[in-house]
């Protein structure tokens, strides 16, 4: 079974009504993304950023998969499929994709301050101030904040080198080091960029374009390679 490896960015969750990461503003949801997604912001107004993300998970849970999230998840049956995920919502695991490597933290765990070992299942959408680890500690949200070090970057570097069909969906391929992702893929196997606006991507070979939104270019992909390979 071949192996397919996507990276997907906000833009196969925007047609969920899961709103993308920054607007043209440089803001996200009306704040500075440093107050709100930085160790700085945390230490500087902890309630902040708190507040910041109940309000993403309670937006979250009004949200469903698209028909881009379905049809990777439908791919499992011809493909050995991987998803690495630059977003922090759980729609690629309520799609039912089974391989989910995400990059950048997930919205509905949360994690110790003291030790980063301790990752919780939340159980709803609030996380407070006083909502204490097993050790004692604040709990935080489990997601990678700028200046972080992204955990499962290494993960994502093995499976992305193993792939036999590699694929970037609904990203701008600006935010590092996801974006460097497609350079560890094999020469000579097909890569896939699919958004509804092309990014700059440079010199790639046998780079397919498809200019559209993530749940059309995702089922014209699909098309082509079960035609291909299957």
């Amino acid at each position: 079974m071949k192996k397919l490896v996507v990276l997907t960015g906000a833009g196969i969750s925007a047609e969920s009504g899961i709103s993308t990461f920054r607007d043209a503003g440089g803001l996200w949801e009306g704040h500075d993304v440093m107050e709100v997604a930085s160790p700085e912001g945390w230490r500087k107004n902890r309630e902040l950023v708190l507040d910041f993300y109940n309000q993403r998970r309670k937006q979250a849970l009004t949200c469903q998969p698209n028909e881009a999230h379905q049809e990777l998840a439908r791919l499992e049956e011809f493909f050995d499929v991987t998803i690495v995920t630059q977003n922090v919502d759980n729609l690629h695991g309520k799609a039912g994709s089974s391989k989910i490597i995400h990059l950048h933290g997930e919205l509905f765990k949360s994690q110790s301050t003291l030790d980063p070992s301790l990752v919780y299942e939340m159980k709803g959408w609030e996380l407070k101030l006083g909502d204490k680890c097993e050790k004692g500690s604040q709990l935080r949200p489990y997601i990678v904040w700028f200046g972080e070090m992204v955990p499962m970057m290494d993960a994502a570097i093995e499976v992305a080198h193993e792939a036999d069909i590699f694929a970037v969906i609904g990203t701008s391929m600006l935010v590092y080091p996801a974006a460097g992702l497609i350079q560890y893929a094999k020469k000579g196997i097909p890569k896939y960029i699919i958004d509804i606006k092309l990014p700059e991507t440079g010199f790639i070979e046998n780079l397919i374009k498809i200019e559209a939104p993530a749940s059309v270019g995702t089922k014209i992909m699909s098309a082509q390679i079960k035609e291909k390979y299957v």
